[in-house]
């Protein structure tokens, strides 16, 4: 049987699309029971160009289908892809009514008999682990068999309804085949269509979650059991991937991946000794689950960046969540995480349908003080309503549509809006598209949380520290320094909405923070205006692209070079030592006093990395003459009444040279027009 795996269509410009795994895995066994399986990535073909955003998409969607002449059509459906999918699978049904239509997913698996009696073209729903349901489904209906007996399948028989038994979970994911990526385009196309810089592959590491946490549908999913691959296949798929297909980063999909640590050990030692850690990979993790040394090996191992799920910063609200982190660690792992080298992602979750200020404020000074640490990447996200989940058996009665979270934006195909078709189909349906839903939170407005969860996070990327110490300062809350901050741009005529952007953030925040400075009776904290300034630097050297490339002198003629400070250096003099204030604040000490003490940095980024270096007041006053119009024969006079006084003027000048050449390898100077210098030979 010809049977067509459709991704439905989805666009969302911040992120990148990948290879839909679920259907790989799909179309790789049901072409091993002789079927002939393709796929369509609808949102690959809206990336490349080839599906076209607009009312007609979902029509264009089903005649592309249509034209394969399938016999069976499988969508695979998550959250935001489920309204269409609907649609798409109608105008199929209608224009061949023959073709079996087939939903699976998370998120049809969890509503699976409402789904079929709210659309009777839907055929049938493939629950949960579907390789196998779905094999077994399509070589019946090749045979023409009833299909009572297929465990792990709801379908409609004769205008009825059914229910099969659940399916056994594969009790050894070894036993499935190595994905066969030749179903879908090249690593190389997902990565030019995206505009990323590296081909990322999925990896498969596991599946399952023993955990309760009220809002996930992942342990609903896979009913609280886990299961890994064996360590083995792994490497042979991350080989099979990496050499015949070009895969140039991993991404390893499961949650649970850090769980047993034996296991981890085993895989980060074999990527070591087989060289396949020189390929980078990203992984999810519990903070309880690792430590300095297991981090230290997972780096050596190729670990680039890494996903921590913290939730809250509210005791109140990880006790209604049902989940059990230790907080004191928390800042400690982040520290161990970041001192490797690891990027660590910390999701956030505010807006829980109990949650009082006081717990969102805990959740925002906790996502401040992770900040403070540098180096991380704060994810904050309204909860969502997941169909199957506990949070949706408790609180289905309370959803109100408000706003849009992470889980219902990418199908604004109309203009930047949701086709009317799509929403009216949501309105009719709560229970089958609840995460398009929201829950009321006597904490704030739905809207208002909104606002938090857009903008937020880009404080703790720009000014963390410096918005973190004038809230102490101020005496005011997360939340109430925030929208102080917003009402502030409103009243100055500086913005005339209620969201928050990078540009605004950069632009005007450190105004704010000296204006209400300014209005304080008292500043116990006397170097915030420089910590201000010191954050504005950084953020200032970020706007350039880094120079990458050092230049070497040719010493013939060196004293009529005139070096030029590289584009994207900035220099600061501060009044306070800042390295030292920054340290301590990483490791929350907030309160000490400081006596002033003359610091110099040089801010830069690397590899889109912050790069701040400390130098001395002779390294300061040379780069400042490094303008690419003084040679270094003018620098070095300039300079020698005030360094030079215990040398002679050969030896300070062979000194500026010395200097010059060490600051070039650094690229923080580079040669001045008209002067050409070759490289080192």
């Amino acid at each position: 049987m010809r049977i067509a795996l459709v991704f439905p269509p989805f666009y969302l410009e911040p992120m990148y699309n990948m290879p839909p795994l679920g259907l790989i895995h799909l179309a790789t066994n049901l072409a091993a029971d002789g079927h002939d399986p393709f796929i369509l990535d609808f949102p690959l073909d809206i990336r490349r160009g080839r599906l076209h955003l607009g009312k007609r998409i979902y029509a264009d969607c089903a005649s592309r289908i249509l034209e394969e002449d399938p016999g069976m059509v499988g969508f695979s459906v998550q959250c935001t892809t489920f309204p269409g999918a609907v649609r798409i699978a109608q105008l199929v049904k209608a224009q061949n009514p023959g073709i079996k239509i087939v939903f699976g997913g998370h998120s049809a698996s969890a509503v699976d008999i409402e789904t079929l009696e709210a659309f009777p073209w839907i055929d049938a729903v493939v629950r949960g682990e579907g390789e196998i349901t779905m094999s077994e489904l399509a070589s019946r209906c090749v045979r023409a068999e009833g299909l009572h007996g297929v465990r792990g399948l709801s379908f409609r028989d004769g205008g009825t309804v059914f229910r099969n038994g659940d399916r056994e979970l594969i009790a050894d994911l070894d036993e499935l085949p190595l994905a066969d990526y030749s179903f879908v385009p090249p690593f190389s196309t997902y990565r030019d269509s995206c505009g990323i810089p590296r081909s990322i592959a999925i990896l498969e590491v596991g599946r399952g979650c023993p955990h309760h946490c009220i809002y996930c549908s992942q342990s609903v999913m896979w009913r609280r059991r886990q299961r890994t691959y064996s360590v083995p296949r792994l490497i042979r798929e991350m080989r099979n991937l990496r050499d015949r297909y070009g895969a140039q980063c991993f991404l390893l999909a499961y949650d649970q991946f850090t769980a047993r640590r034996s296991f981890v050990e085993q895989f980060c030692g074999t990527l070591i000794e087989t060289g396949l850690n020189r390929v980078p990979w990203y992984c999810i993790s519990r903070l309880d689950t690792v430590d300095a040394e297991l981090l230290g090996l997972m780096r050596e191992a190729g670990c680039e960046s890494m996903c921590y799920g913290i939730d809250s910063g509210s005791k109140r609200t990880l006790a209604f969540i049902r989940k059990n982190i230790d907080g004191d660690i928390l800042l400690r792992r982040v520290r161990e995480t970041t001192d490797q080298g690891i990027v660590p992602t910390l999701s956030f979750v505010i807006g829980f349908p109990e949650e009082e200020r006081e717990d969102i404020d805990a959740t925002l000074e906790l996502t401040l003080r992770t900040g403070v640490q540098g180096g991380i990447n704060p994810l904050l996200q309204l909860a969502t309503v997941l169909p199957g989940t506990d949070l949706f058996q408790g609180y289905a009665d309370r959803l109100v549509r408000s706003v849009d979270t992470y889980f219902s934006l990418g199908i604004e195909f109309d203009g930047a809006r949701r086709l009317r078709s799509d929403d009216e189909l949501i309105d009719a349906h709560p229970a089958i598209f609840c995460s398009f839903y929201n829950l009321p939170c006597p904490a704030f407005p739905l809207e208002t949380l909104n606002v938090l969860a857009v903008g937020f996070p880009l404080i703790v990327n720009f000014y963390p520290r410096s918005f973190l110490l004038l809230m102490l300062e101020a005496g005011e809350s997360p939340s109430g320094l925030f929208f102080r901050f917003m009402d502030w741009l409103a009243q100055t005529g500086r913005k005339t909405d209620s969201t928050l952007s990078p540009r605004d953030c950069y632009n005007h925040f450190a105004a704010f923070t000296v204006e209400t400075v300014a209005s304080l009776d008292h500043l116990e904290r006397h170097y915030l205006p420089e910590m201000i300034r010191y954050e504005t630097m950084a953020l200032e050297a970020g706007k350039f692209d880094s120079a990458d490339t050092a230049f070497f002198m040719d010493l013939s003629g060196i004293g009529n070079l005139k070096p030029l400070l590289a584009r994207n250096i900035v220099l600061g003099e501060f009044t306070f030592n800042l390295p030292d204030i920054i340290l301590d604040i990483k490791h929350g000490v907030l309160d000490k006093t400081y006596s002033p003490s003359r610091t110099f940095m040089v801010f830069s980024h690397r590899a889109n990395e912050l790069d701040v270096k400390e130098i001395n007041d002779f390294g300061m006053d040379l780069l400042r003459r490094c303008d690419g119009t003084t040679t270094v024969a003018d620098i070095s006079r300039d300079l020698f009444a005030a360094y030079g006084k215990e040398s002679t003027h050969e030896a300070f000048f062979d000194l500026c040279v010395d200097a010059i050449r060490e600051l070039a390898e650094l690229n923080l100077v580079q040669p001045g027009s008209p002067h050409h210098l070759p490289e080192r030979g």
